[in-house]
């Protein structure tokens, strides 16, 4: 924990009290989104002090020109930023004519930010006395709408204390914005025209190289004491800016407020040349709505939202705060209404990393979606992949694989590879792996096999192609072997025989093996275009098989372990314990060198192979790696906690578990990493889900089946969560000396519960 400034609220995110060192933070913990955009929680004033400006739109991006100390062949053309969108929450407000800017303010008191997490809003108030002596009472509360995911709404009112003032409003609209993350400092934006129409004024604009057109919009009305008023504007304008500016006389205590109407209209969903007109229409549906209408849906479409994805944690506000937030977040971010959309790895928090997909989409996202929406949700974000094959065909290519091999991108926007680090782009093929099983995991959940030969199939045959090409044979070990990786711990480099990788591998190449003589066998139409397609062929499963039956996995006789890779034994083996706590975290501390030859461990790295292949090992094996490895982990990756934390609760190491669980849950909050200032980790907080369902609750499909195996961290009095099982919606409710289980649609079902099979009916929960 490094910070530990934020209030422990069961439905909310709270700051108390004004500190300019952590505005940054709090930008990103208290950001808002709503699928399509996205904002930080930048002030709606003007603010003179240190600030990370930024709002973004969902599958918006540039084309930043790859920049290295030296080129190698193969490296992707560019780095894919995720854009600062033209800026439509800015109010300047002048009181007597001086500016409200709290880090100019001769004092500023009372100050109380929230993020209402149960019905989808940000609002901030506090006191400010000006340098005018002018006292004021401020008030503001935003959200952007789920409904019409194009409109953001804020509500922004001023209060005088001390005198009758003159106050002045400009809501502004500003495309002259400029990104945090750039390689060359490139211009991002175009500005083609800035406009108005009566009290409408709007900014078109294009990406530069993408060409992805913008219409940003405002329209704005006025209240003094909750009636609307009339007031004459004035046009504040340049070539890349548009302020409205609204004056009047107020009286001490009355309450002047000014409502916004503001969103994005985006040639992603309309013609280019209709921005301006569809814009036009979201403001009217705005206007004739008004902020509390507006509002009240947004409580309604929120509560719909929770009432399948919550998790309620009994007798541990700072825990259940936690998972809130993590859900709160992922919804946020993505909610599956558009198949063109991902899960980008800091949503719309902040630009680092770029990119709208990573391997966590599939390895720790896509089951928090598949059990908390429909499945088509889940399948959208396996179409997504699908839809980018011919990409990860090329990509491949371009490092000289043949046949139709795939290597799905480390970072993408639109399935061509945009990452730019070599150890990471070119070493780190695991995530090939993460696109076949979570294809594995959508039919284990849901049962529904049709995505295979529709879709899935092409995409584990060109898979297993890029494994088999990319293995080698060793006469040495007369084995097949796989040099010169990264595995998920990325703090090792270029090694030979990453076992996470290797495994991974095996399975691959094993399970389209598999899978292609199962659709060849029941859905011959289907194998027939897949095989005219690809070209498959029984001598090349064979192939696969020999390779797969043939992988080598470096063990350690001594250790009686599986090692992450064939030299990790020639460490100096220091734990974590041992370490100075002064030198964490050794990302920021360490050179690179140092840390590619210490044993420490970023992430679940062999774990993640126990993790992903659970059934494959037995308990007793689970538990000699665990005890191996996760003294040397020093959990510096968002994505680590998780893992572990689910792995020590199935071995009933619950104080280990709890303490992962907190971390993993709480890692923005209390910015464990020291890095939230950038942004927080969105598709890490899945994980956080997974520790209570998967960890917790010791849910798992065995043979078509869900099980679960309930523990109970000591802190807690009782949890419960619902999963969207196979279209039957089933509410867990676990106690110390009971669990629940009850049925909120669907026909009877049968589960496990510690092995025992359990019929769970529509009509009565039934109490184990």
């Amino acid at each position: 924990m490094n910070q530990d400034y934020i209030v422990p609220a069961p439905w909310a995110v709270i700051e108390e009290g004004f500190e300019k060192e952590r505005v940054k933070s709090s930008e990103s913990l208290f950001s808002i989104g709503n699928g399509a955009m996205g904002q930080r929680a930048n002030f709606e004033e003007e603010y003179s002090g240190k600030t990370f400006q930024g709002s973004y739109i969902g599958g918006v991006y540039y084309p930043d020109k790859t920049r290295v100390g030296w080129w190698k062949n193969g490296y992707p053309e560019y780095f894919a930023k995720v854009l600062n969108a033209p800026s439509w929450i800015g109010i300047k407000v002048k009181v007597d004519g001086e500016s409200l800017d709290l880090n100019t303010a001769k004092s500023v008191s009372k100050f109380r930010r929230e993020l209402n997490m149960k019905e989808g809003w940000l609002g901030r108030s506090f006191e400010a006395e000006l340098q005018n002596g002018t006292k004021l009472k401020v008030k503001s509360k935003r959200f952007l709408s789920l409904e019409h995911d194009e409109l953001g709404a804020i509500n922004y009112e001023v209060t005088p204390l001390n005198k009758d003032v003159s106050i002045s409003y400009e809501p502004y609209l500003d495309s002259g914005i400029t990104n945090e993350d750039t390689n060359w400092d490139d211009k991002f934006w175009n500005t083609l025209e800035v406009e108005e129409d009566g009290n409408k004024a709007f900014i078109s604009a294009h990406t530069m190289k993408t060409f992805f057109y913008v219409c940003t919009a405002m329209s704005n009305t006025f209240t003094v004491d909750g009636k609307e008023i009339s007031l004459t504007l004035k046009t504040s304008k340049t070539d890349t800016y548009i302020g409205h500016v609204y004056e009047t006389d107020i009286r001490e205590g009355e309450t002047f407020a000014v409502q916004k109407y503001a969103g994005y209209i985006t040639s992603f969903n309309h013609d280019k040349d209709d921005l301006k007109k569809a814009a036009t229409s979201v403001l009217e549906i705005a206007l004739e709505a008004g902020f509390d209408s507006l509002l009240s849906k947004q409580k309604e479409d929120w509560a719909t939202i929770w009432s399948m994805a919550d998790i309620v944690i009994e007798g541990d506000v700072k825990a259940q705060q936690g998972i809130r937030f993590n859900i709160f977040q992922l919804n946020q971010t993505y909610l599956g209404k558009d198949a063109r959309l991902n899960i980008g790895p800091k949503g719309f928090t902040g630009e680092k990393y770029g990119g709208s997909t990573y391997w966590d989409t599939e390895a720790y996202c896509l089951p928090f979606y598949m059990a908390t929406k429909d499945q088509e949700v889940a399948r959208n974000l396996l179409t997504y992949r699908y839809n980018h094959l011919e990409k990860a065909i090329e990509n491949a290519e371009k490092l000289g694989f043949k046949n139709g091999a795939a290597l799905y991108p480390m970072v993408t926007m639109n399935g061509e590879e945009c990452h730019n680090e070599w150890e990471i782009t070119f070493e780190e093929i695991h995530r090939n792996g993460a696109m076949i099983f979570a294809i594995r995991d959508y039919l284990n959940y849901t049962g529904d096999y049709s995505y295979i030969p529709e879709k899935g199939l092409e995409v584990m045959i060109a898979v297993a192609r890029f494994w088999k090409q990319r293995a080698t044979w060793s006469a040495k070990k007369e084995r097949f072997v796989i040099l010169g990786v990264t595995g998920p711990n990325e703090y090792e480099n270029n090694v030979n025989n990453n076992f996470y990788t290797n495994y991974l591998a095996k399975w691959c190449l094993s399970y389209a093996v598999e899978h292609t003589k199962k659709v060849a066998k029941e859905f011959g139409s289907d194998y027939k275009r897949i095989a005219e397609i690809t070209g498959v062929s029984n001598e090349e499963l064979n192939s696969w098989t020999d390779v797969s039956d043939k992988i080598y996995l470096p063990f350690s006789e001594e250790e009686d372990v599986y090692l992450q890779q064939d030299g990790f034994l020639d460490k100096e083996l220091i734990t974590v314990a041992d370490l100075d706590k002064a030198e964490r975290p050794i990302n920021q501390k360490w050179s690179w060198d140092r840390i590619l030859r210490s044993p420490y461990i970023k992430q679940a790295d062999t774990l993640q192979g126990f993790y992903v292949f659970e059934d494959h090992f037995t308990e007793e094996e689970l538990k000699k790696h665990f005890d191996f490895y996760e003294p040397f982990t020093v959990h510096e990756s968002s994505l680590s906690p998780c893992v572990h934390a689910i792995q020590a609760a199935k071995l009933g190491q619950m104080d280990q578990a709890y303490e992962f669980y907190l971390r993993t849950s709480r890692l923005d909050l209390d910015d464990y990493n020291k890095e939230v200032h950038e942004g927080l980790h969105i598709t890490s907080m899945a994980g956080t889900w997974m520790s209570v369902v998967e960890g917790f609750g010791g849910m798992r499909i065995k043979d078509d089946t869900l099980s679960f195996a309930p523990k109970m961290p000591k802190a807690w009095e009782g949890f419960s969560f619902k999963l969207n099982f196979r279209n039957q919606i089933l509410k867990v409710a676990v106690r110390k000396d009971k669990y629940t289980f009850s049925l909120d649609t669907g026909d009877d079902l049968d589960i496990l519960v510690d092995g025992k099979q359990i019929r769970v009916t529509s009509d009565a929960a039934v109490e184990v």
